[in-house]
């Protein structure tokens, strides 16, 4: 029996001098024989070597204990070094040692779909609402009002809409005192003097048909239709919007641009022989006269809401104002077809304007004409608002 410094005996192998510390995750090299480090006398303590401190380790100065090891004179010459500890992972703290705050993960929320453990906290943001929590932001029912009020912030925004009426207003007023100007008191003796409206209102109709197209079609052609319709799910809410407010502004609008030049017309023919409008008269040109050419601005949109095609819907109307005033002439050129003609020519826009203005009583009224007028305007709007449920935006 020998002690750990003294020389060996013959015949066996003196122990192998000590192999500097093998670096975590580095292999041996092939063909190396595993030999076990020289360790002291379990009585004696191995002395301090400096080691790279690798993450987690002890600081450095604290005294190391050498492991156990059994004497030299214990283990056999072809015994092998006892196997060495897993290299350590990076982030892992060592065995035995204490964890620090800065090695802890966070916690990952749960995925949408993924199932935690069982046992394991459930972590993340709850299904449903908060107990006691109250939103900022005020929540209300939409209805028909906010339709309105966005629809009145789109027609008074638009410089289309601007220039439209103004246009409209002043081929109104600008010709119907134009004509007024032009005529002598005498050529009012069996005509009141409501007539110089006419002239103006023949042309300035054709800007409100051309408005009506716009207010729908448009937003067809800037594709701003699928922000309206993502804001306002209800598609007939937002055409019912529509139409209210194209409506009111129109005959808004051309009620008091006849009415301004019925008025200044008999301000200026009001001597003797001059025939002063009655009631009835004033009423059908000014009321009657605004209330027919909004309908007849409503008919555009409802076109256009069907055609979601500015030009082609703007032609469609012209069409419609422009032809029964046209192929009547051709038509009562024929005797099978006098009939006919003269049942257009009785229901075309100039004719009906000047049977609301009483320019001869052989026309009527003209609340005939605007009675029929209606009933198209509202079948052409239960068509728009059928195809507008039915098709894709």
């Amino acid at each position: 029996m020998t002690t750990p410094y003294q020389q060996p005996a013959q015949g066996t192998q003196p122990p192998a001098p000590p192999q500097p510390p093998q670096q975590p995750g580095v292999q041996a090299p092939q063909g190396a024989p595993q030999q076990a480090p020289h360790q002291p006398a379990p009585h004696q303590q191995a002395p301090q070597q400096q080691a790279p401190q690798q993450p987690g380790q002890a600081p450095q100065g604290a005294p190391q204990q050498a492991p156990h090891q059994p004497a030299p004179h214990q283990q056999a010459p072809h015994q092998q070094a006892p196997q060495q500890q897993a290299p350590q992972q990076p982030g892992q703290a060592p065995q035995g040692a204490p964890q620090q705050a800065h090695y802890q993960q966070a916690p990952q929320a749960h995925q949408p779909g993924a199932q935690a453990p069982q046992g394991a906290p459930q972590q993340g943001y709850a299904a449903g609402p908060v107990a006691g929590y109250t939103s900022p932001i005020p929540i209300r029912r939409t209805h028909l009002g906010h339709a309105i009020a966005s629809e009145w912030t789109k027609i008074k925004s638009v410089r289309s809409t601007i220039w439209t009426l103004s246009v409209m207003v002043a081929l109104v007023v600008g010709i119907g005192l134009l004509v007024a100007g032009g005529t002598n008191d005498s050529d009012y003796s069996d005509t009141p003097t409501t007539i110089p409206g006419l002239f103006g209102t023949l042309l300035g109709q054709l800007c409100i048909v051309t408005l009506g197209v716009l207010v729908v079609s448009s937003e067809y052609g800037t594709g701003m239709i699928r922000t309206t319709f993502t804001a306002s799910p209800q598609r007939s809410r937002v055409l019912t919007a529509k139409a209210l407010v194209f409506f009111a502004v129109s005959f808004v609008t051309t009620t008091i641009a006849l009415a301004l030049v019925a008025w200044m017309s008999s301000g200026m023919h009001s001597g003797p022989g001059v025939q002063e409008p009655t009631s009835k008269q004033m009423m059908g040109a000014t009321l009657g006269a605004g209330l027919y050419v909004s309908l007849l601005g409503l008919l555009s949109l409802a076109v256009g809401s069907m055609l979601r095609h500015s030009a082609g819907a703007i032609t469609t109307m012209l069409g419609v104002v422009l032809l029964p005033a046209i192929l009547p002439a051709f038509l009562m050129m024929s005797s099978s077809l006098h009939t006919l003609g003269e049942k257009m020519q009785k229901y075309s826009s100039p004719q009906s304007l000047a049977a609301l203005f009483q320019i001869d009583s052989e026309l009527g009224t003209g609340w005939s004409q605007l009675g029929v007028l209606a009933g198209i305007t509202f079948a052409a709007l239960v068509a728009a608002y059928a195809l507008l449920e039915k098709r894709d935006v």
